[in-house]
Formats: C-alpha cells, sequence, structure tokens
C-alpha cells in the first residue's frame, strides 16, 4: 500500500474534476483553515479568511456542530469538535505502515520516544507514536500537528523532495519559527535539505522545543518517493558522548526496515 501525503495544493483542479460539490468543497476548507490555525476562529474571522458571506459560513458552522465536526467555546469562537477523531483513527487504523511501525516496537517499550509523520501542506501530521520511558516535557499524539519545516520527520521527507515542490508548498512568506529558531526564509530550509539528503538523516535541535532533541530519516514507497518520516526524539542531555549517533543509527536503521516492509525502495537520483 502506498501512503500518499496528504497535500491540499496537490488536489485536482476544478477543471479535473467537474464532479465537486461546492458546498462539500467550502466545508473541508473551513475545517482545515482552523487546523492550520491552531486556534479558536470567530465567525466573521473564519467569513473574512474564507471569502465567504457570513450568512453561508453560519450555515456551514451549525451543519458540522451538529455533526460534531465543530465545537463552539463559551465566547461563540469555534474550533476543531471530537467528531474528527474517529475519522483520523480509522484512517490510521487503515495504513499499513502504521501497523508496520506499531510492529517494530510490539514486544519493547522504547527507552525515547519514537514518531512517525506524514506532510499534510506546510505541517506534518503525526499518524502513530510510542512516547518513551525517558521524561520528555513533550508528548506526541496521534493528529499533532507541527510546521514540517521546524520537525526533523518533516525535514527528512521534504529533503527528498524536488526543490520547486518545496517552494511550492512554502510560498514565499517568511518561516514561522518555534522557541526563537529553525529557518527564516525557504532559501534557508532548502540549504539545510541539501545537507540532509547528502548525508540520509535530519535533525531538529530545539526547534520546536527546548531541551528536545530529535533525529529523523524518511520512509520510501516502491517508487522511491518519501510517504512518512520517522523519528526519535530525547532529551537534548540525553545525547551522551557519541552525540546521540546510537539513536541516529538506530532511526536510520528503523527508517530502512519500515521501507522494506512497504515493498519500498531508497532514492539513488539526486534531488531536483
Amino acid at each position: 500500500m502506498q501512503l500518499r501525503p496528504l497535500d491540499p495544493r496537490s488536489r485536482p483542479s476544478a477543471g479535473l474534476s467537474p464532479a465537486l460539490v461546492p458546498a462539500v468543497s467550502r466545508a473541508l476548507t473551513l475545517l482545515e483553515r482552523l487546523a492550520q490555525q491552531r486556534e479558536p476562529m470567530s465567525l466573521a474571522r473564519l467569513a473574512s479568511e474564507l471569502e465567504l458571506p457570513k450568512s453561508s459560513v453560519h450555515g456551514l458552522c451549525n451543519t458540522l456542530l451538529r455533526f460534531g465536526y465543530l465545537h463552539r467555546q463559551d465566547d461563540g469562537a469555534f474550533r476543531i469538535g471530537p467528531g474528527v477523531m474517529p475519522l483520523a483513527e480509522a484512517f490510521v487504523a487503515g495504513t499499513g505502515i502504521t501497523q508496520e511501525f506499531n510492529a517494530l516496537w510490539l514486544d519493547a517499550e522504547p527507552d525515547e520516544t519514537i514518531i512517525l509523520s506524514v506532510l499534510n501542506g506546510p505541517d506534518v501530521v503525526y499518524i502513530a507514536a510510542r512516547n518513551g520511558r525517558r521524561p520528555l516535557g513533550l508528548a506526541f499524539n496521534v493528529g499533532m500537528r507541527l510546521p514540517a519545516h521546524l520537525a526533523a520527520t518533516g525535514k527528512a521527507m521534504l529533503a527528498f523532495q524536488p526543490a520547486d515542490a518545496v517552494r511550492s508548498r512554502f510560498g514565499s512568506a517568511a518561516l514561522a519559527p518555534m522557541n526563537g529558531r529553525g529557518p527564516k526564509h525557504v532559501a534557508d530550509l532548502l540549504a539545510e535539505l541539501k545537507q540532509i539528503h547528502e548525508r540520509g538523516y535530519s535533525i531538529d535541535d530545539e526547534s520546536v522545543r527546548a531541551g528536545v532533541y530529535c533525529f529523523g530519516a524518511p520512509v520510501f514507497d516502491a517508487a522511491a518517493q518519501p510517504v512518512a518520516g520517522l523519528g526519535v526524539c530525547l532529551n537534548k542531555a540525553m545525547l551522551g558522548d557519541d552525540a546521540g549517533a546510537r539513536h541516529r543509527d538506530a532511526v536510520l536503521c528503523a527508517a530502512r526496515t519500515l521501507t522494506q516492509r512497504l515493498g519500498g525502495r531508497q532514492p539513488h537520483s539526486e534531488r531536483g
């Protein structure tokens, strides 16, 4: 089974998909906007950002509320509701890569936190996680999103995509940092991705969370395309004298194993 990144920008254009239902498209766009913002949004703000009449957005929100896909706060703002969780769980349950990921640690509880993510636009979405026995101060949960240009798993996947695809994914706006770190522009990101591509693994050195250090490696499909990112996260103070080499080697080995179990193959061509 080939798992494709969930990238809204990769959807067919209206000209190629004449059967698209406008109301459904607007509802999904509304949900995606809330997911991207990671904060509650008022009806007026949603209408403004979606460039839709308030009456239309009001109807969309009421419908999504009825089915549990939205939740309305006491101040009237909307956020993603619990109704999306069964959809996420069904997706994860039916995804072979998550089953293979969990099988790697079926009989062992890892010391460090092990994570698996896929790309979704400019973010990564975590589809599996095994939180380790050692305290990290950051819990990874299924469905959690982080900026792909900061997350180790995101950078591991991006490094094996064409440069034009990376530019298209992030656009021309400045890249937002977390914890005061990370590339500020796409040009900076591309320079880092080139290094990652050459060595085969990525590093998040406290870009997401102070004190948290992560190694990431890509998982490939049969076309040698990155379909997921595997990562190991640990407290930076626990890197040890080998600068975390044992963790780096472990995540590379696990990523190769997942690639093989999916019938994938490592790429041999250079990144464009």
